[in-house]
């Protein structure tokens, strides 16, 4: 492999996600490191090629090496993260001393930190100060990477050469990418749609039809487009993958872990009944207080968001959110 190409790529975090992203690099890769958190995915991965915690079923590579320690940082060249949003600052803190300052890091992880509301790419840059930052992101199941099914993203990334080159990188027919400088936009689409996708499981959950779903898909676009744009971000980001795309994707799928969070809440299940016996996480039940925290300083009015806040913290039930929803005052729409 040339230099026109990364040569040594790691992907931390061994869940669905991350395994899969491992599974479609290792195509064009003599070897892929995997760090995984769980002794049995590592295991799992290592003499049965599958990932039987987090995907199981699916055949991997046996070029990707699982790991359970990180002696292998050292010889990356190219580092994606992907462990849950709340852990990626211990995550990186832990192993900063070992990645060298011209190492790209991908975030793939999408979400906002709660104590800090810090997004991924301020607590990479708050950590390793002198690191190209990536986002990749957009309409993607864990199963259709893994599967080898047609995907499209976006990467954005701060850097157009260290972008151009992962870029170069990663893609190939199945696994379609996009640039973007847009690091802002990129990670405000990926962490609110998972907010609106618990709306939308609920309305479907709930019974309220297939109008009702589009009209709050719909309204909740527009609720993620005016605080990314309020935060630095582009609207024309949010039209694309790592918005739009992944929106419909993700309040329209069974597939998705935070859809059918909704659609449980929806069909009468307090937020404990819903979660039990989860094996992946929702991320926007983590987001939310997070992103209502973040839209009151950049005062953008988010009333979706909101509500969904308030059913996850118990502080509201769903006919009160709906009836409240439904009577808000008349305005235009822009």
């Amino acid at each position: 492999m040339n230099n026109k190409f990364y040569s040594s790529i790691s992907v931390i975090g061994g869940g669905a996600w991350g395994t899969a992203i491992a599974s479609t690099l290792a195509k064009n890769q003599d070897c892929i490191n995997l760090w995984a958190k769980e002794l049995e995915v590592v295991n799992s991965i290592n003499t049965k090629n599958e990932n039987n915690l987090f995907l199981p079923g699916i055949s991997l590579s046996k070029k990707i090496k699982a790991h359970n320690d990180f002696k292998f940082i050292d010889m990356s060249d190219l580092l994606f993260f992907v462990t849950p949003a709340q852990y990626f600052r211990k995550t990186l803190k832990d192993i900063s001393n070992k990645i060298d300052k011209n190492v790209p890091i991908v975030l793939c992880s999408k979400g906002v930190e709660i104590k800090t509301l810090n997004l991924m790419s301020e607590i990479a840059n708050n950590i390793l100060p002198d690191n190209p930052i990536a986002v990749l992101s957009g309409p993607s199941f864990a199963i259709d990477v893994a599967n080898n099914l047609p995907t499209a993203l976006t990467l954005a990334c701060d850097s157009d050469d260290a972008g151009g080159k992962i870029a170069e990188t990663i893609n190939s027919a199945e696994f379609r990418i996009y640039q973007s400088r847009d690091i802002i936009g990129a990670q405000i689409g990926g962490a609110t749609k998972n907010i609106i996708a618990i709306a939308s499981g609920i309305v479907y959950g709930k019974g309220l039809g297939d109008s009702a779903r589009s009209a709050l898909i719909a309204r909740g676009y527009s609720e993620i487009v005016h605080l990314a744009k309020a935060m630095g971000g582009e609207e024309k980001t949010l039209t694309g993958l790592s918005g739009m795309g992944d929106l419909i994707l993700t309040c329209n799928s069974q597939t998705s872990r935070n859809f059918t969070l909704g659609v449980k809440l929806g069909r009468g299940m307090n937020i404990n009944e819903a979660t039990n016996g989860l094996t992946s996480i929702a991320e926007g039940m983590f987001s939310t207080k997070a992103i209502v925290k973040l839209a009151k300083i950049h005062n953008v009015i988010m009333p979706i968001t909101d509500s969904i806040n308030k059913l996850i913290g118990n502080e509201s039930d769903i006919d009160t959110i709906i009836e409240e929803l439904l009577s808000r005052p008349l305005k235009e729409e822009s």
